[in-house]
């Protein structure tokens, strides 16, 4: 099992993220805040609620997750979803190698992956809302340029 800490910090690295995308982001950043917040609050809650069947409720959560993201690629198409996407697919792939392979889901590789990939969802997310703030600050300024 990785550091407690550790985990503690990334999923509040992951909240404080997808609050920075409700509140700063456009339509598809807050969607996927939405859908990103209710992956670690599940993900979470999941060690205390269900510690015995944690490796499948992991695996359907970041399935569902992804299927739930690949719905807001789709609708939107902004081009860090598709960063999403693959560090979605990479997490989904890892946890079903390690409950197909009935691998302990504990030992430091996983454990370094999912921190990883889990990271890597966030900065996707953030970045996203950074550029769209950014864009929409530009054309707000264009536009009270050319009113003037």
């Amino acid at each position: 099992m990785p550091d407690l800490s550790l985990r503690l910090l990334i999923n509040v690295f992951s909240i404080l993220g997808a609050l920075f995308a409700i509140w700063k982001g456009s339509a598809a950043e807050r969607m996927a805040a939405v859908i990103v917040i209710a992956n670690a609050v599940l993900g979470e809650s999941s060690h205390w609620l269900l510690p015995n069947n944690e490796d499948v409720i992991r695996l359907i959560n970041d399935g569902l997750t992804a299927l739930a993201l690949l719905a807001v690629t789709i609708r939107y198409a902004a081009l860090w979803m598709g960063g999403v996407m693959l560090f979605f697919a990479a997490q989904f792939s890892l946890h079903a190698y390690y409950l197909v392979m009935e691998r302990p889901s504990g030992d430091y590789l996983h454990a370094l992956i999912n921190n990883i990939d889990f990271s890597g969802i966030t900065w996707c997310l953030v970045i996203g809302t950074a550029v769209a703030w950014r864009a929409r600050v530009r054309r707000a300024r264009a536009d009270g340029s050319a009113a003037t």
